[in-house]
């Protein structure tokens, strides 16, 4: 005992101690600064793949007129259009927890991007209608996987900073696609004409993020991105199903993405059609993105401090309300006023993200409950574009399509005061 005691007493170094002080400091893994550079490139990589999620769809809503024509498209072909979109996202975001257990999410987020990158570039050389549809579609794959997979590397690389990190995810996405409504036409114009042009341009802020996910993928070589992946059987064990609050969020998701994803191929049709010019209809569609840039920021910050967002979820349906009223009987006279209250109405989506991050308690009840509300949700949507472009194919006015966005603000904000509670999906699911 004396033998043990005694070089801590005396002042005296053992040797002993050294092997297991160098054996703490390799499992800490890279230095703290090291550690941060990594964090910054992450997040400057979720902000660059969240630009990409929507130029897809809102440089074709800004264009959506010159693409019919090129392609001899009616507007019920251009209804199924705009819900291509949610049936990609539906299908394919099933798919993505299964792929991010076994790849890692980093991987197929990177492989997400490419995805993008093809599909954008090969929709602008077609000449068919039937392809076209199909490379949007890949595109369109890969917004999927992106949508669903980034609150998953949210939640599981930034797990004490939730709420400002979708905030910058949502400010990015906003960013992206009001970037792309504002400026497609007028760049279109200045590329001499060519929609084809307008539309593959946006290829370029797809291979920047592409490029940044694979410095990230091969900064973190380890399979699923460089952290412990969770258990594969705890995710399959969780009966989601079973959960109120993930059958509500599904529901908030598809009634939102309804409005979502009509507005934005439907929007500058509208405005054209109350005698706004195609350019000043795309500022406009532009505003209602813009409007959301700043909101997707902050509001995920609020909402992750309050143990509810319910009154979130009822002031940006009532602003809907007032938006889609406003256009179906006054669209040109105050268009700035409808454009921005509906702006506000959708920034359901990122509130929608924020509870996704906020109702379950580990990365893997994220991607569970991201992949099931985020499908349910889009398949809910599907319908919603394809009626839009039926009711004004077969009425010619817009003031039906119209009031029935605003009618579907009702229910949307009634499951959205359920999704909006307090709760976790893990013991709703257990009982």
């Amino acid at each position: 005992m004396s033998t043990a005691a005694d070089p801590s007493a005396t002042g005296t170094e053992s040797p002993r101690p050294a092997p297991p002080s160098t054996t703490t400091v390799t499992a800490a893994g890279p230095p703290p600064a090291v550690r941060q550079a990594g964090a910054v490139l992450l997040a400057v990589g979720v902000a660059a793949a969240a630009v990409n999620l929507r130029p897809v769809v809102t440089s074709l809503g800004a264009l959506l007129d010159p693409v019919q024509q090129g392609l001899g498209m009616s507007a019920t072909v251009a209804g199924l259009l705009a819900a291509v979109p949610p049936l990609c996202f539906a299908v394919l975001g099933v798919a993505a927890p299964g792929l991010a257990r076994r790849l890692g999410p980093i991987t197929v987020v990177a492989a997400a991007m490419a995805a993008v990158t093809a599909g954008v570039v090969a929709r602008s050389f077609t000449g068919s209608t039937v392809v076209f549809l199909l490379l949007t579609a890949v595109a369109l794959a890969g917004v999927a996987l992106a949508n669903v997979l980034l609150p998953v590397v949210i939640k599981r690389y930034f797990p004490d900073r939730v709420g400002p990190m979708i905030g910058l995810y949502s400010m990015a996405l906003s960013v992206g696609t009001s970037l792309a409504a504002a400026v497609t036409v007028p760049l279109t114009h200045a590329l001499g004409g060519s929609w084809r042009l307008g539309l593959g341009i946006w290829a370029l802020p797809a291979v920047f993020a592409l490029a940044l996910w694979l410095v990230v993928l091969f900064a973190r070589r380890e399979k699923g991105g460089g952290a412990p992946a969770e258990p594969a059987p705890a995710h399959a064990r969780l009966p989601i199903r079973r959960s109120r609050t993930a059958w509500a969020l599904g529901a908030f998701f598809g009634l939102q993405s309804t409005g979502a994803y009509s507005t934005m191929g439907f929007l500058p049709k509208i405005y054209h059609a109350a005698g706004v010019s195609e350019s000043a209809a795309g500022v406009l569609l532009a505003l209602v993105m813009a409007i959301s840039v700043p909101v997707s920021f902050v509001l995920p910050n609020l909402a992750a401090r309050r143990g509810d967002q319910r009154l979130y979820v009822v002031v940006l349906g009532l602003c809907g309300i007032a938006g889609y009223i406003g256009l179906m009987t006054a669209p040109a006279t105050v268009p700035w006023l409808w454009a921005i209250l509906v702006g506000l109405s959708m920034c359901a989506f990122p509130l929608a993200l924020t509870m996704l991050g906020l109702r379950a308690r580990t990365p893997g009840g994220v991607a569970q409950l991201s992949a099931f509300a985020q499908s349910l949700g889009y398949l809910i949507c599907i319908p919603g574009p394809i009626l839009m472009g039926a009711l004004y194919e077969h009425t010619g006015e817009w003031n039906l399509p119209l009031g029935l966005l605003a009618l579907l603000l009702v229910p949307q904000m009634l499951v959205g005061l359920r999704a909006a509670r307090a709760r976790h999906i893990e013991d709703e699911a257990v009982r």
